[in-house]
């Protein structure tokens, strides 16, 4: 047969592979057509080349335009409730498409295809009682052909054509054409959602070991969440990925998004009542929505998916408990979800809840094996340190009474009592180490310190050194000790505003029932008549705490700070 209409050596392959019933309509339709049979067996093998289903699409409209001459064609896939999902069209100019607005729906002529899925030929489009008008901005049309796409026994979608050049009808030749054409189209796009299929088969098993390798060495929860999101809206082709989490209230935070307009999304709280990824928690399954912008199941929260259509959510659950939900959306215009694509975010939802049970088992784990280590500590001091001590302190007492020099008398006494102090500091330090393992979650003075320094470095340019003595976990406060990072926090801040410096020094020491801050710089100094709001708010925030503060001018030039407050007896 290829030899019949002189096709070069490389289609002729492509021939072959042709099913018999396509093969054996192409021959049916070599006679009776009056035309060169030539342009319809190059459309087939246009058509049937592909793998990527969109180009395929594509292809198949186009193909459609040159083999009947018309001016105008679509392809429209019929989505959920017999509406369409996706239209894409050739003839019209991006103007002209962005013009016209809203993609039709499947009302009127396109819907009757979709009603009734077999040949619609019409000398005048109007005239059909179907027919419901064209919307603003759209061209006119008179002639029109359509036909359906069928896979198997299923209606994929309906070729639409407009206008024949030369304004004449379509005739019966035309739509023999399309008829055939539509067949080898109905065989190209089923092998090219096999293709697909496959291909995304292998990514999610790809993704999947990712996500494994991810929780094997025990990464970050927030790391491997990520990576789920991204690796979801990449198979997906999604150009939104959300994840939402439970918090109290009822209510659905945000934790991670990814993609167009993110931060329209990120750290946003919504009920799970009144919207989608709420009904996607409700249903407990995948729910897929075609127009997520006007999706029903949204009632409330702030305007956030504006020109997005087609999305789908999935709820990410462990056995019976459910972790939250991720959410893949594209923009309005390109294809619809599908059930088969769709359906191996289950199982990679199960990975994300599964990571973040690893996660929160994992930390319970650290903290055990923290507290464990603690009282082990704690118990050790106590145990060992404290009664070494105390026998030094008595052996030493009982010692006093034979010296007669004074100012080794003297020395003793100071001796027993220095290890008095240090007995109490010792047991101040267990009690710390014990109860910090009550506090979780809240860092110590220590901890806080260190962090607001690091914070600072990246504006000051260089990390100032910190001497720290005392015991600043144990015996300030968490009123107090949050004032005291604010402070210190505001002085850095000025000095990397103002002091120009090259160096600071930070010392903060409870000692005494009194906790002393000072912070200085080799900078500037300050200047005469400078605004110092900043420093009344330090002496405001050290009065209100029953302190003070005072600034100097060190003899080697720059500025030290010194912020003082009582601790509580």
């Amino acid at each position: 047969m290829g030899e019949e209409y002189g096709l070069p050596d490389g289609a002729r392959p492509l021939l072959h592979a042709l099913p018999t019933e396509l093969l054996e309509r192409l021959r049916a339709v070599e006679t009776p057509v009056g035309r060169s049979p030539h342009l319809l067996l190059q459309a087939v093998l246009s058509v049937s080349g592909g793998l990527d289903l969109q180009e395929v699409l594509r292809h198949i409209v186009e193909a459609a335009v040159v083999l009947t001459d018309a001016r105008y064609g679509a392809l429209g896939v019929v989505g959920a409730k017999g509406r369409l999902g996706q239209f894409l069209s050739v003839g019209l100019t991006e103007d002209q498409f962005a013009a016209i607005g809203r993609l039709p729906a499947g009302h009127g002529i396109l819907g009757e295809l979709i009603r009734h899925p077999a040949p619609l030929r019409l000398s005048e489009l109007g005239a059909h009682p179907a027919s419901h008008g064209f919307p603003p901005n759209h061209p006119v049309m008179h002639s029109f052909l359509g036909v359906p796409i069928r896979i198997r026994s299923e209606v994929f979608g309906n070729l639409y054509l407009a206008e024949k050049r030369g304004d004449e009808p379509f005739s019966d030749e035309d739509e023999t054409l399309l008829v055939t054409l539509a067949v080898a189209a109905g065989v190209a796009i089923d092998h090219a959602r096999l293709y697909e299929e496959a291909r995304n088969r292998q990514e999610w098993l790809e993704a999947n070991g990712e996500i494994v390798a991810g929780l094997l060495p025990g990464a970050a929860e927030s790391d491997v969440l990520a990576m789920i999101v991204d690796r979801a809206a990449r198979i997906l082709s999604a150009d939104v990925g959300v994840l939402a989490l439970p918090v109290a209230g009822d209510r659905l935070r945000v934790e991670l998004a990814s993609g167009i307009d993110a931060e329209a999304h990120r750290g946003l709280v919504v009920p799970r009542h009144g919207s989608f990824a709420g009904a996607a928690l409700a249903a407990n399954r995948p729910l897929i929505s075609e127009d997520i912008e006007h999706d029903p199941r949204i009632a409330t929260g702030p305007p956030r998916w504006c020109q997005m259509g087609p999305a789908v959510a999935v709820p990410m659950t462990t056995g019976r408990k459910v972790r939250g939900v991720l959410l893949l959306a594209r923009l309005r215009g390109r294809s619809p979800f599908t059930e088969p694509e769709t359906a191996p975010l289950l199982t990679f939802a199960g990975q994300a809840a599964l990571a973040m049970e690893l996660s929160e088992q994992r930390a319970a784990a650290e903290q055990m094996a923290l507290l464990k280590d603690r009282d082990r500590i704690a118990r050790d001091l106590h145990d060992l340190a404290i009664q070494r001590l105390f026998a030094v302190g008595m052996t030493l007492q009982s010692a006093v009474r034979f010296v007669d020099h004074p100012e080794a008398y003297e020395r003793l006494l100071r001796a027993v009592d220095d290890l008095d102090e240090t007995i109490k500091i010792i047991r101040s330090t267990i009690f710390g180490l014990r109860n910090r393992g009550v506090r979780t979650g809240r860092q110590g003075l220590r901890a806080r310190t260190v962090a607001t320094l690091e914070v600072a470095s990246r504006a000051l340019g260089f990390m100032p050194s910190l001497h720290m003595e005392g015991l600043l976990d144990t015996d300030v406060p968490e009123e107090l000790a949050e004032h005291v990072t604010a402070a210190l926090g505001e002085a850095l801040c000025n000095v990397a505003r103002h002091a120009h410096a090259s160096a600071a020094d930070v010392s903060l020491v409870a000692r005494a029932r009194r906790l002393t801050l000072a912070v200085e710089d080799n900078g500037v100094g300050i200047a005469e008549g400078s605004r110092r709001s900043g420093l009344l708010n330090l002496a405001r925030r050290a009065e209100g705490a029953g302190g003070g503060m005072t600034l100097c001018a060190p003899a080697h030039g720059g500025t030290r700070l010194i912020w003082t407050v009582p601790l509580p007896a």
